[in-house]
């Protein structure tokens, strides 16, 4: 297991399915040297989401090969699908940033948290279910989807507890903002000084 060094701190965001929690880290990540590292999933590609930018999509073949060579630091499988963060992902991230994130959901935002303890800061973004179902249909989420997620909503907003900071998304900019504010005192409290 990496073992995290000096400054170096993980950001995760977690959340419902269409809680926008993606493009919050994207828009927070431009504010800070954050370097975001990708998922490797076996789902198939949304016609919205792009290779290397979203998700490293990989066949089952590929992914059972990545497990069985240990790469993973962490793995889930959800609704027959596996998700996993390669080792070798986070100490690249690692080697030109202190600061990373990634998206993750409840099951793999655990791991982490367990494996780094304080290293790693939670933010929980959520909408309520109408909102989240209403913005899965906006960027054309297949029904069935759609209907995958919402059976995770109340399961995944029970993580909500457990995350460091929960951020209700009702406006992008402003959530970003509230997060950037977190983060830089964060940064600040743990600025040491060495003479």
């Amino acid at each position: 297991m990496y073992q995290i060094k000096g400054k170096e701190k993980i950001f995760i965001y977690t959340g419902p399915d269409g809680s926008g929690r993606k493009t919050i880290a994207r828009m927070v990540a431009t504010a800070f040297d954050m370097e975001m590292v990708l998922s490797y999933t076996t789902r198939a590609r949304r016609h919205y989401e792009k290779d290397g930018e979203d998700y490293h999509f990989v066949d089952e073949a590929a992914f059972k090969k990545m497990q069985a060579n240990q790469e993973f630091l962490e793995s889930v499988e959800i609704d027959g699908y596996h998700y996993g963060i390669r080792e070798q992902d986070i100490i690249k991230a690692f080697e030109n940033h202190q600061l990373i994130y990634l998206t993750l959901n409840p099951e793999g935002t655990e791991k982490l948290k367990k494996m780094y303890g304080d290293r790693v800061m939670r933010f929980f973004i959520y909408a309520d279910r109408n909102t989240v179902v209403e913005r899965q249909k906006v960027r054309k989420d297949h029904e069935t989807v759609i209907e995958r997620h919402m059976a995770h909503y109340d399961e995944t907003m029970a993580y909500k507890q457990q995350c460091e900071y929960a951020f209700e998304n009702y406006d992008l900019p402003q959530v970003s903002y509230q997060i950037s504010e977190v983060i830089e005192a964060f940064l600040d409290r743990d600025f040491i000084v060495t003479d």
